[in-house]
């Protein structure tokens, strides 16, 4: 019978540093958490843009994308909210190992859901908050889920029926309610050079 225990790991014939070594830049994965509007997928969008005109090895994991694909059967029950950041944290160590700056833009509301990816990735995670207010968010309300929450038809909402907790130590505040997404990308290639992720 087929166990975990029977289970090896592959021989790897091409390791992490020299994929970094390649690519010109360290592997690492961010966070781009924040309320529902609050730009995290426009931002995460326009940051990975701008590392491809660089050369850079980079992928999005987007939490709707995730939502429709790898995490299709999973609902938003605090359970399956964090089975939703396990997951996401083993794809996000898989791509690491690869060599490549890993954009995750997921919500991912309370605290001790964040605190997985620190459990998984180590210190190849960094926590970047889309600091938008909950009124400016309301006023974009691009799929009109806002709405929807207001009048009950989403219960357990973040923002509105369900709690976002804001970072407490984030590596990272982006002003997605009021600055501009070039702004938000301009500052967030900023710290990737003062933390030496991209040279």
């Amino acid at each position: 019978m087929l166990t975990l225990n029977n289970l090896q790991a592959p021989q790897i014939s091409v390791s992490r540093g020299q994929r970094e070594a390649a690519n010109g830049h360290r592997a690492t994965a961010i966070l781009l958490t924040g309320l529902p509007a609050a730009g995290k997928s426009t931002l995460a969008q326009a940051l990975h843009a701008e590392l491809f005109k660089l050369g850079m090895q980079s992928t999005v994991l987007d939490g709707d994308a995730l939502r429709s694909t790898l995490n299709a059967d999973l609902g938003f029950s605090e359970t399956e909210r964090r089975e939703n950041v396990r997951r996401t944290s083993e794809l996000a160590a898989l791509l690491i190992d690869s060599g490549q700056i890993v954009i995750m833009a997921l919500i991912a509301p309370l605290a001790d859901q964040r605190a997985l990816f620190a459990q998984r990735l180590g210190r190849d995670y960094h926590e970047v908050w889309c600091s938008a207010p909950l009124d400016i968010c309301e006023q974009r309300d691009p799929k009109g889920h806002y709405a929807r929450a207001r009048c009950g038809q989403l219960p357990g909402f973040t923002g509105v029926s369900a709690a976002y907790e804001v970072p407490r130590d984030p590596a990272l505040v982006v002003d997605t309610g009021r600055a501009s997404v070039n702004d938000c990308t301009v500052q967030l290639l900023t710290w990737f050079r003062t933390c030496e992720i991209i040279v």
